[in-house]
């Protein structure tokens, strides 16, 4: 028997692989060097392409950098939204703090714990979007506000009598808690002398929700008492 010959790609499959393997690289590069370190030139070389290829996908090297992100960003966006719709769901209009930042954070988590070193490239250029003030905060506009106000809905639920700017606040500090995380600098391996790492995702998930939880939850109670206090 001859063996069957393998089916030849289509035009627009190889197209679909070339342009992985340049987003792939891009992702790479952008993941270490940032927005402004990294030339056209320089993604070309690391995908094993012409420069001309670049062209022809992208206007300019800022549309690659936001297909780039765009690309990881809608995976995390869906899972989160989809694992804060089942929670909601789950609890049956009476969720917790720690439950809703589970349902968010852990989601996000398990991409970077199981996802391989494209997600941990993509955690460390999320970091590098979110402390660019203008351009960055617009991509985080774009891409992940619906599920992030799915979160501070449910967290107005869990917390009934919490002012809503402590709600707010609150996500401030999970985001900037989360952004952190993802950036890997390595600060707490030194200051730990590497009892803890900045890779260890899974004792990060194991931590960020509950820790968190408390939070919201201290502030919160310490608010409530100083208003009776006041009416007192």
């Amino acid at each position: 028997m001859t063996e069957a010959k393998p089916k030849r790609r289509t035009k627009a499959q190889q197209r679909a692989e070339s342009l992985e393997q340049i987003l792939d690289a891009a992702e790479l590069l952008f993941s270490q060097r940032g927005l402004y370190g990294v030339t056209l030139k320089d993604v070309a070389q690391q995908a094993g392409v012409h420069t001309s290829l670049l062209h022809y996908y992208f206007e300019d090297k800022k549309a690659m950098f936001d297909a780039v992100f765009a690309r990881r960003a809608a995976v995390t966006a869906d899972l989160r939204m989809a694992a804060l719709d089942r929670y909601a769901g789950e609890c049956r209009g009476k969720p917790t703090v720690e439950g809703a930042l589970r349902a968010f954070l852990d989601t996000d988590l398990d991409l970077y714990i199981q996802g391989g070193e494209g997600w941990r490239n993509f955690a460390a250029l999320g970091a590098q979007v979110a402390m660019a003030p203008k351009w960055g905060a617009k991509l985080f506009d774009d891409h992940f506000d619906a599920v992030v106000l799915k979160l501070i809905g449910l967290l107005k639920q869990a917390l009934p009598d919490c002012p809503e700017e402590d709600i707010f606040w609150g996500y401030h500090f999970v985001t900037g808690s989360l952004v952190m995380t993802l950036a890997r600098t390595g600060r707490i391996d030194e200051l730990s002398h590497g009892l803890c790492k900045s890779e260890d995702f899974p004792a990060v998930k194991a931590r960020m929700a509950r820790f968190l939880a408390f939070g919201f939850e201290g502030i919160c109670r310490d608010r409530a008492e100083a208003r009776a206090a006041a009416k007192g």
